[in-house]
């Protein structure tokens, strides 16, 4: 008897030690849900099996329903690197004490934000007082965050200056509801505008752009603090060696919307910090 429980005891305890092996030789990875899943997922896979080769590791994709679930991915170790805007970064970084900003795309040192419309009469958001408006994901950078600050320094505190204001929930999903008309007017990062307008996937005779935000700190590509410090250097160095010299590496820079990636820092996403704080969306 006291055999076959020490047997037991050894088969569990190897059965445990591998199941901490394959997650140990899987990196976990997952972005805020800014856009489609199937799109998220499509812009994933050639960036996935690119970073398997350069790290010798399976690399899975772990989709989430929110913005708010990447953050508490990265503080549970759930995921080990993920896509996360401006602001989500800043979330991660309060809530962990760690998470550590690797990459960014170049763009994203000045980034901005596209205010849109359907309607021909509006030339700019004085022409919006009293008609409708959609924000992104309330935890968007470039969706609701930033536009939401330069409107307040402007004066316009947008649930008493517009009749309505919605949150459509992803970039793509702004723009479908102004073309649509459901709401008069929009915001939206300017990257996903340009691949819409690009696709084809915007009636430009329709909806139109008529006033672009002042440039902020944005996306970037985050580790959670207590991943392997080796393994974080590496990550970095396979973002960096991306060349778009290279076919295969314009690729995955393309679906990136990306012309190559460079460092960045927690301090470049300070100014994100005090605008969250000023617009009541941190406490």
């Amino acid at each position: 008897m006291l055999k076959r429980t020490l047997a037991l005891a050894v088969g569990l305890t190897l059965s445990f030690c591998t199941l901490l092996t394959q997650a140990a030789d899987t990196l976990k990875v997952s972005a805020i849900p800014d856009e489609a899943p199937t799109e998220l997922l499509r812009k994933f896979k050639p960036l996935g099996a690119y970073l398997e080769q350069q790290l010798g590791m399976k690399v899975e994709f772990v989709p989430v329903s929110d913005y708010p679930a990447v953050v508490e991915a990265l503080a549970t170790d759930r995921i080990d690197l993920a896509w996360l805007g401006g602001f989500t970064f800043v979330q991660a970084r309060l809530k962990t004490g760690n998470a550590i900003p690797l990459v960014q795309r170049e763009q994203d040192a000045q980034f901005t934000s596209k205010f849109i419309t359907a309607d021909p009469a509006v030339k700019s958001l004085a022409d919006l007082k009293g008609k409708t408006f959609a924000f992104g994901s309330v935890s968007s950078t470039s969706g609701s965050l930033m536009p939401r600050y330069f409107m307040l320094k402007d004066g316009i505190k947008p649930e008493t200056y517009f009749s309505r204001v919605g949150y459509s929930g992803a970039h793509d999903a702004t723009v479908a509801w102004v073309q649509a008309g459901k709401v008069d007017a929009g915001v939206l990062n300017a990257s996903v505008w340009e691949k819409l307008v690009a696709a084809g996937k915007v009636d430009t005779t329709k909806v139109k752009v008529f006033a672009t935000t002042p440039a902020y700190f944005d996306y970037n590509w985050t580790v959670r603090g207590t991943l392997d410090p080796a393994l974080a250097a590496k990550i970095k160095a396979a973002f960096l060696a991306l060349d778009p010299a290279k076919p295969a590496d314009k690729e995955i820079l393309d679906l990136q919307a990306a012309s190559r990636f460079i460092e960045t820092k927690p301090e470049n996403y300070k100014g994100i910090e005090e605008a969250a704080l000023a617009a009541e969306l941190l406490k």
